[in-house]
């Protein structure tokens, strides 16, 4: 279907310098595998997996075929007090790929939601476990949980809230892992557990009775790919059990093979109690996020209900959309046949290789990577994230989608680029980057 752009004014882009772009816009027309086509005509190879989230590729027949499927079948069902079979199948099929203690899915529309989700359900499941005094949220510095309030809060990104208030009350934040010693390190840096401590050192300021929750991203993403220490994971984990807090990680960039496994519990051998989840659990097509429970939070709160009571007072019109959850078992189908997540495990030594092919640039301050996941920290100037846009254009130009936050590129691709393709990819990066 074409549709013709008569004015660019009416539509405000999020995170986005509108006026620089409607100046010189980029659109995307088409997509196909690896790649989009542009207004001209031009091909542009997708190294960022569109926004973290088109994990097999785009216009698989499979899922095309799922969704017009489930739209000539049933468009939509209403969430509350009523169901369908394909969000019953769907959650079923996700759980599988989950540790054995992890047995219940609440769908909701993305990444964000999701958080705002597993933050109210922490919240249920302390009341229903009559320790409703627990209303302190921890969170970590350079971390992404979305753009809701909860999220944003938990964040720790000063510019995603700065505008909007300071955000929920009695959040804290542990420092972030970002130590100069673990500059162009190669996977998980040997220094920097301890920093873990934090969270200790805030049940011992605040109260271990008054917490509530920690959340991390287990490899943080869209602020520039920042890899755990060794043993940092293991021990919030630790931490967290000792003092009775809810450890929730959020895979929404993490899961779905990114790390080379399912999941990044998986990867790195922590199992947290609460994960958020989106982008990859529909391959991208449809809007749909999720938070996966284990069996301990969910039966607390359904338990502590009367018979015929609404046990969690919360979802969203549009939780298990018919169309999104076919999108998203057929794209759990074509991950399990191809056996994307065990090829993202394969490939990765080859695209971290060539990544680190780049160190010695003068423009390169620092290299990050896990899986097919990595960051390119560019030395800033003139000023703070104006090099990090200029190589986002020109690399456009050239032929190459990344994602930049700040002066970091960001680059995951979809699973199933080839090796040529990242040879492109690293091409045509160390040709932009050579005239900035």
């Amino acid at each position: 279907m074409q549709y013709t752009a008569n004015t660019l004014e009416n539509h405000w882009m999020p995170f986005t310098a509108n006026r620089d772009f409607k100046k010189n816009p980029r659109l995307f027309e088409s997509a196909s595998g690896m790649y989009y086509t542009n207004q001209h005509g031009d091909k542009v190879l997708d190294g960022a997996a569109g926004l973290f989230c088109v994990t097999a590729g785009h216009a698989r027949p499979e899922i095309v075929d799922a969704v017009a499927t489930q739209l000539a079948t049933l468009d939509y069902s209403p969430p509350f007090q009523f169901g369908h079979p394909a969000s019953f199948e769907f959650a079923t099929k996700v759980t599988r790929l989950l540790p054995d203690s992890i047995n219940h899915i609440f769908f909701g529309n993305s990444g964000s939601e999701a958080v705002d989700s597993a933050l109210k359900i922490v919240m249920a499941y302390h009341r229903a476990k009559g320790d409703g005094r627990r209303t302190r949220f921890v969170g970590r510095e350079k971390s992404y949980h979305g753009v809701n309030y909860g999220g944003i809060s938990v964040a720790g990104l000063v510019k995603n809230r700065e505008a909007f208030g300071v955000g929920l009350p009695g959040v804290v934040h542990l420092r972030h892992t970002w130590l100069p010693e673990h500059r162009y390190t190669m996977g998980q840096p040997e220094q920097g557990a301890e920093l873990a401590d934090d969270l200790q050192r805030f049940c011992d300021l605040h109260g271990a009775e008054n917490m509530a929750c920690c959340i991390v991203e287990p490899v943080v993403g869209a602020a520039g790919v920042l890899v755990p220490p060794k043993g940092y994971l293991e021990r919030l984990r630790e931490i967290c059990t000792a003092n009775g807090i809810l450890l929730i990680f959020d895979e929404v960039i993490t899961g779905f093979g990114r790390t080379g496994k399912a999941f990044a519990t998986d990867t790195f051998g922590v199992i947290p109690d609460i994960m958020t989840m989106a982008k990859g659990l529909t391959n991208g097509v449809v809007p749909m996020g999720a938070v996966a429970v284990s069996d301990e939070v969910y039966d607390s709160i359904i338990d502590s209900a009367a018979d015929g009571a609404t046990e969690l007072f919360h979802g969203y019109t549009y939780s298990a959309s018919p169309v999104a959850c076919a999108a998203g078992i057929a794209a759990l189908g074509i991950y399990e046949k191809e056996g994307l997540f065990e090829r993202a495990g394969k490939l990765s030594p080859y695209f971290l290789d060539a990544v680190w092919s780049l160190k010695g640039m003068e423009v390169i301050d620092d290299l990050r990577g896990y899986g097919l996941l990595a960051g390119i920290e560019l030395k800033p100037h003139p000023a703070p994230s104006v090099r990090g846009y200029e190589a986002l254009q020109r690399l456009y130009e050239k032929g190459l989608l990344v994602k930049v936050t700040g002066d970091c590129i960001l680059l995951s691709p979809p699973l199933v680029i080839s090796e040529s393709e990242i040879d492109f990819m690293i091409d045509t990066l160390r040709e932009v980057l050579d005239t900035i």
